[in-house]
């Protein structure tokens, strides 16, 4: 990819794509991490002499202005962290990020002055990559920076459309994403162990086919497990279970036999009658779950044998929880293995995104990890395909 170090920034009006799609609850940011993560690229444009106009995504609006929906409250953020003016050009239905009114404020900034434009997804093409919406665009800058790695697997019009019309770099995130999830793809040290979660074995069939001849060992836990389980002939009453995955899984299995990668399962399970705080557990072999009870963690014997089986890995990639961790009934399992990666000594451990980075942070130890990345999708994309539409953009 071309990097800023590619770009020469001063004097420039550089349109830099950031990704502030962040929680927001009664006008007010609930949680800035994308935020503040976008800041060494636009700390160094501005070093550089460049005049900033940003775009971003937030929510899933229906293609028109949508006050709850409008990026209003981020720029005051931004402006705090910045320590310097955020004009905001939005808050209307005339003032849309393509708009004309939009362009001619554009054009009026100050040199070395800072705009966040409104949401692009008010723009009726954005997600269709619109040729013509790119344009009008490209017409906001005379460069154009991609460090919206959250958004990098999504072929739209502001992340990969005006690409095609401008000079493009990778920001400093954009970078530092690719550059670490793909040294677990292409360059990983051994002993090399993927630690996969979350209910859906479907979500992560593409990452299982590609890291599995790569790795030496993966350890399955949450939902997903239980498909896995039920292919060997295991009873595993009430839990989630893709039927239709069955065979996929007995494949799986036996690939990862054939390549001499240790594939380790539960052994035991937090079960329960309801997914509900406060409710009876009861712990049960994984393989042996009476009808009426769903595992919804991994039990204490697991998690002994997960954390042993990470011990002097020189690799970790964790992605997706060991049980509904959202409740504090079923959250023992998935910080019983985060704090085990934390803890390896000397090893390259990444996050890829998600649910992983709030159970991470729920446990106090996401800095301890060499990277947590700030894009689920894109992460669980790129690990599967090697590239995503917006490194293809940048090359």
């Amino acid at each position: 990819m071309r990097t800023l170090k590619d770009l020469n920034a001063a004097g420039k009006r550089v349109l830099v794509r950031v990704d502030y799609n962040v929680p927001i609850k009664d006008g007010k940011v609930k949680d800035d991490t994308r935020i503040t993560a976008s800041l060494p690229t636009l700390q160094y444009l501005l070093e550089q002499g460049a005049t900033l106009v940003l775009l971003s995504h937030l929510g899933r609006p229906k293609g028109g202005f949508e006050e709850a929906s409008s990026l209003a409250p981020v720029a005051k953020v931004l402006e705090k962290h910045l320590g310097r003016p955020v004009r905001f050009i939005g808050g209307s239905p005339e003032l849309t990020p393509a708009s004309e009114a939009t362009l001619e404020q554009v054009k009026s900034l100050p040199q070395g002055s800072v705009a966040l434009l409104e949401n692009v997804r008010f723009e009726p093409g954005e997600e269709k990559n619109d040729e013509g919406l790119a344009r009008k665009y490209a017409r906001l800058g005379d460069a154009f920076v991609l460090d919206a790695f959250g958004s990098a697997h999504r072929a739209h019009a502001s992340v990969t459309g005006v690409a095609r019309f401008l000079p493009s770099h990778a920001g400093f995130l954009m970078e530092k994403e690719v550059k670490n999830l793909k040294r677990v793809i292409d360059n990983p040290d051994k002993p090399y162990w993927v630690v996969l979660g979350g209910a859906k074995v479907s979500d992560k069939i593409g990452v299982i086919e590609n890291l599995l001849p790569r790795v030496n060992g993966m350890l399955i836990g949450g939902a997903m497990a239980f498909t896995f389980i039920k292919a060997q002939g295991g009873q595993v009453g009430n839990s989630l279970v893709e039927d239709d995955k069955l065979e996929l899984a007995r494949n799986l299995l036996q690939k990862a036999q054939d390549l001499g990668v240790k594939f380790l399962l539960p052994t035991d399970v937090v079960a329960a009658q309801k997914i509900e705080p406060g409710v009876e557990k009861r712990i049960f072999p994984a393989d042996q779950i009476p009808q009426g009870w769903m595992g919804l963690d991994i039990g204490p014997e697991t998690r002994k044998t997960f954390a042993q089986a990470l011990q002097g890995a020189k690799t970790v990639l964790w992605n997706g929880p060991m049980g509904v961790f959202e409740i504090e009934d079923f959250a023992a399992g998935t910080l019983a293995v985060g704090q085990a990666i934390a803890d390896l000594p000397e090893a390259f451990t990444v996050i890829g995104g998600g649910d992983s980075v709030a159970a991470a942070n729920k446990l106090g130890v996401a800095e301890k990890f060499s990277h947590v990345s700030t894009g689920g999708g894109a992460s669980l994309e790129l690990l599967e395909l090697g590239t995503l539409p917006g490194i293809e953009a940048l090359s």
